[in-house]
């Protein structure tokens, strides 16, 4: 086999997979791995199936050896203060109005800290290895609970952090005596820190600058803003600003390059080269695809010293194997999967495919003037003979010798060649990494294939001279590293701007699987075989692009969803003839913040749980009132899903309403009014009354309406407070509702004792942020909802919440308490089901 590191590694690969889902034990993988093994020793006919299932098991078992063991927990409420010491872990870094460092309370538990700075800021840096005391209150880590969300939660414990704590304002980390950590740990966040100290001073004032260069150059995200990057995102291109491999390859090419000019022994320089990636990637914060990287040039080394040829396949195999029986979780991981996945595309399908079409050709320009058509391939020979004819033509007719006319036609097809090879990587790689990419962002970007080639080259050399810069200080080298910074950044936007809109939900797994299948043919087919099995991958990835199929929905039942969005609302609306309405998108509340948070609610919250039930349009979005906790996620969502309406309530936002029109969405401001039918239900308006006029935009804004279907129906209420509840009661447009979607989350300012005499909901439905600031819902509401025997759900203890009816039955279920739960599969038959 050319590669025979491919199938131990699909072993092992298949392992952690059994071991994660049937929960192997060490023991049970052990005693049938030992006795595997047994059977492999003598020579026999069975030896290869014996080895290969024994790596199957040794998955297992490094499964069984790696999984998350039971969270520490601290006896204090997420409102108490405490008092905590431990060990700084990772130094201070700053961002807008924050510091924030980690600090390891005991061994393998660490806190996130963070503490709000005041203005002027005391800017007092902690550095690695000493022992602090702070006062902070603490809790523990919190996903929002819906299908097809980001486990935020795992992704901390992974890094060994299991809290975040937020010192008191006004305090300071008192700095006890004492040292601890490594001092080789010590040194090595030294130069991390001076790094980021030389970037600052070198771009002061420049906050865009400093940002992006400390995460190109170190890794240091905390000073990036989220408008920096969308470009980037949108356009494919976000990875070149991410520490990756690409990084420790350019600064191990350039290092190779000058300690080779200098002299110094291939071997030789190639082994410090190796130190100073791995000094690298200790310096950029250990992440995982430069330790990656680094490994694989370590390997690359060891190969070259032992005299053995590399190839691109095995050399990753044996990366990904050390990897994984270091990490086996990674191979969970949206960041490991398409970095080898890259890598596997160009090594299997890119580069097989080039040896066969383009290759040959561009070895055949290089000598165009040399006698050695016989020796060449049909396709090269004739090429040749061409161009020489075409440069015999040239001479004639400008007069200059034939010699000059063959270079220049040699170098034109060469560089034509190379410009052939880099399309055809960057589309073999697009289209190897579409299942990822569409799973993990929902994106596959058109404008990629020449985004790519522009900004790769030109961020590529942003990373030497931005080195340069910080080990010289020259302000001049900084100054053109931050100008190709800048033009990166204008490519990125160009793009962006012609890049159709065009958002992939989660594929059905027959897809997914099939996708995978077709590209794994491609792969282990014969070189002479791959160009016959393109058009059924090209096939495939068209249906995963495209994706025809109907939303997962209930037929014929009236869907009420409560998506999780923590403090805030957002609740997806399903009708019985299929029509899709989103109530409010969530958002987070700013309280006079510097920064905006990099957390789009409706980016990374509500349109993840839309594109898991494979929806890709929405027919209405209602923006109840423009306080931030509702419409903060509907930038997003109404560029996601490009609704065709857009109804609002009393003072909307000008710019939702703005960017609305801008995407040729109807925008309708609703009003109390008659009853209309709308897609098998009836719809009233019930609140803002005609008449109705604020100051200035506040809760009693919100759009409130009721929805009907058969003898059900449901009421929601957005943010109405008191008042406005008095106002309906008098209307006398008040009845008795199946679903209340409580107003203001609970608030003691809403769901009065008349207000909910008249709806007497029989499920109340809750929308508040886990362990809230504002103490929602409150203790009053809670009690009179239960004194009128409402089933309660809260997304804050029950996450994603949903109720459904045909008419005539009424089904609850939430998603915390069975998180398993993706359908909606809930049966009708009695008056409440749970």
């Amino acid at each position: 086999m050319r590669d025979p590191l491919l199938l131990p590694l699909a072993a092992v690969v298949g392992g952690i997979l059994l071991g994660r889902w049937l929960g192997f034990t060490a023991f049970e993988a052990l005693w049938p791995m030992a006795a595997l093994l047994a059977l492999a020793i003598p020579e026999s006919r069975v030896r290869r199936w014996a080895m290969g299932l024994a790596l199957v098991f040794f998955g297992a078992l490094l499964m069984a050896w790696h999984r998350p063991e039971a969270r520490p927990e601290i006896d204090a409420g997420s409102k108490e203060i405490v008092l905590l010491d431990g060990c700084v872990v990772e130094p201070t870094v700053f961002s807008p109005g924050r510091e924030q460092f980690t600090l390891e309370l005991a061994e393998g538990a660490r806190a996130r800290v963070s503490l709000a700075l005041e203005d002027p800021a005391p800017l007092r840096k902690l550095a690695y290895g000493q022992i602090v005391e702070i006062e902070a209150r603490v809790r523990s880590p919190h996903n929002f609970e819906n299908p097809g969300g980001f486990d935020y939660a795992a992704y901390l414990a992974h890094q060994k952090i299991y809290w975040t704590a937020t010192m008191t304002r006004g305090t300071e980390a008192r700095v006890l005596p004492g040292r601890c950590g490594s001092r080789f740990m010590a040194g090595v966040f030294r130069l991390r820190t001076a790094a980021l100290e030389r970037i600052e001073r070198l771009y002061a004032g420049d906050d865009y600058s400093i940002g992006m260069m400390e995460a190109v150059l170190i890794g240091e995200s905390s000073g990036l803003e989220r408008v920096w990057t969308e470009n980037f995102r949108r356009t494919g291109t976000f990875h070149a600003l991410v520490i990756s491999g690409v990084h420790v390859t350019v600064l191990a090419g350039v290092l190779l390059f000058l300690l080779r000019i200098v002299g110094v022994p291939e071997l030789t320089a190639l082994a410090m080269t190796a130190a100073a990636a791995w000094l690298y990637a200790l310096v950029s914060g250990l992440s995982a695809p430069v330790v990656r990287a680094a490994g694989g040039f370590t390997l690359y080394l060891i190969a070259r010293f032992l005299f053995r040829r590399t190839r691109v396949l095995n050399l990753l195999a044996a990366v990904a194997l050390v990897y994984l029986a270091w990490d086996p979780l990674a191979l969970f991981d949206a960041s490991f999967q398409l970095s080898f996945l890259s890598v596997a595309a160009i090594g299997a399908l890119a580069s097989p495919l080039l040896e066969m079409r383009i290759a040959p050709l561009a070895r055949g320009m290089r000598t165009l003037g040399a006698e050695v058509d016989p020796h060449l391939g049909p396709r090269v020979a004739q090429a040749r003979v061409e161009l020489r004819l075409a440069a015999e033509t040239l001479g004639l007719w400008t007069r200059l010798p034939q010699k000059w006319g063959e270079a220049a036609l040699a170098w034109v097809a060469r560089v034509a060649l190379f410009a052939v090879e880099m399309a055809v990587i960057s589309t073999v790689i697009q289209v190897g990494l579409a299942l990822p990419m569409a799973e993990y962002f929902h994106r596959v970007s058109f404008t990629g294939l020449t985004a790519n080639l522009l900004i790769v080259p030109i961020l590529n050399a942003v990373i030497p001279l931005g080195f340069l810069a910080i080990f010289t200080g020259a302000r001049w080298v900084a100054g053109v590293a931050g100008w190709l910074l800048h033009v990166s950044a204008r490519i990125a936007e160009w793009h962006a701007g012609i890049e159709p809109w065009w958002r992939v939900p989660d594929p059905p797994v027959w897809l997914a699987a099939g996708f995978a299948v077709a590209l794994l043919l491609v792969a282990c087919a014969a070189p002479r075989h791959k160009w016959k099995l393109v058009p059924v991958v090209l096939a495939a990835f068209g249906l995963l692009l495209w994706q025809p199929f109907p939303a997962r929905v209930e037929a014929g039942s009236l869907e009420l969803t409560s998506i999780d969005v923590g403090q805030g609302d957002s609740l997806l609306v399903v009708f019985p003839q299929g029509q899709k309405m989103l109530v409010d998108g969530g958002g987070i509340l700013q309280f006079g913040r510097m920064r905006k948070s990099n957390l789009d609610i409706g980016e990374d919250v509500v349109s993840p749980y839309l594109w898991s039930r494979g929806i890709r349009r929405l027919d209405v979005v209602v923006a109840t009132h423009a306080h931030e906790d509702h419409i903060g996620g509907l930038p997003a969502v109404l560029e996601n899903f490009r609704p065709r309406e857009l109804w609002v309530g009393a003072n909307p936002s000008e710019d939702l309403v703005e960017r609305a029109r801008r995407l040729g969405i109807r925008v309708v401001e609703g009003h109390a009014g008659a009853p209309f039918d709308f897609s098998g239900a009836e719809v009233e308006v019930l609140s803002p009354p005609e008449d109705y006029e604020a100051a200035k935009v506040g809760n009693n804004d919100s759009l409130a309406f009721r929805v009907t279907y058969g003898s059900r129906s449901y009421l929601f209420m957005g943010d109405l407070e008191r008042p406005m509840e008095g106002r309906l009661l008098g209307d006398g447009r008040l009845g008795h509702v199946d679903v209340l979607k409580v107003g203001h989350h609970g608030s003691k300012t809403s769901s009065m004792e008349p207000f909910l005499e008249a709806v007497s909901p029989s499920v109340a439905i809750i929308s508040a942020g886990f362990e809230n600031s504002f103490g929602h819902p409150h203790p009053d509401v809670l009690q009179r909802l239960r004194d009128g025997h409402a089933a309660i759900l809260r997304t804050d203890l029950d996450g994603l919440v949903t109720v459904l009816t045909d008419g005539k039955g009424l089904a609850y279920r939430e998603t915390a308490w069975n998180p398993a739960w993706a359908g909606l599969e809930i049966p009708f038959g009695g008056d409440l089901l749970h």
